[in-house]
């Protein structure tokens, strides 16, 4: 069942009578959840809590949302921010860790095709999950490509497309994306440039 090879890292394909008709029944929810107006709060809530894996206390989706399984597939751990259009190419599962906050249009893609064309033509797929740390925030514009880890508490630049694992407690950017330097001391002292923080 080429279901089954959603989740393994094999070859599929994703036009199976199966896979289609589960994805538009989780589709169906997220359109429901993108037409939600600004005061329907609660309402929004409970659709995550319908759509996602998984979601933890006070996350904030900011809608429009853009999910290959209309979230089935994702995994938030608690207070998780998302801006505007956060598209997550959710074929297989991403975790994401308590209080990590996404820039508008991030994406996050755990779906890749074959560089072989004769594979491509045939719309073969695979799938590897995408891990975010706890703590960590994601620029606007940020692309997380499949089977990559992102370590606790660190920064993504914006614009920067992450093709490898980071680890934690950096800032990294680029295209592809490589770590500029450590959260340092400086970092408890000071944010954007020279201005202090106002708790000195």
């Amino acid at each position: 069942m080429e279901k089954n090879k959603l989740h393994t890292g094999e070859l599929y394909l994703p036009g199976d009578s199966e896979i289609v008709e589960e994805q538009e029944k989780c589709l169906e929810k997220l359109y429901d959840y993108n037409m939600t107006r600004p005061s329907e709060g609660e309402k929004r809530q409970q659709l995550l809590r319908e759509m996602f894996a998984e979601i933890g206390e006070n996350c904030y989706v900011e809608p429009p949302l853009h999910a290959n399984w209309g979230g089935k597939h994702l995994h938030f751990g608690k207070s998780v921010y998302a801006n505007f259009n956060l598209t997550a190419v959710d074929d297989t599962h991403i975790y994401v860790g308590d209080y990590t906050m996404f820039g508008p249009n991030v994406i996050l893609a755990t779906a890749g095709h074959p560089i072989l064309p004769e594979l491509r033509e045939l719309v073969y797929q695979y799938n590897m999950p995408i891990h975010i740390g706890r703590n960590c925030w994601l620029g606007a514009g940020v692309i997380v490509l499949p089977g990559v880890s992102i370590g606790d508490n660190s920064v993504i630049g914006a614009g920067s497309v992450v093709t490898k694992d980071i680890p934690a407690n950096v800032v990294a950017v680029g295209n592809p994306c490589r770590v500029l330097r450590e959260i340092n001391e400086q970092d408890k002292q000071s944010y954007l440039s020279q201005i202090r923080l106002p708790l000195q």
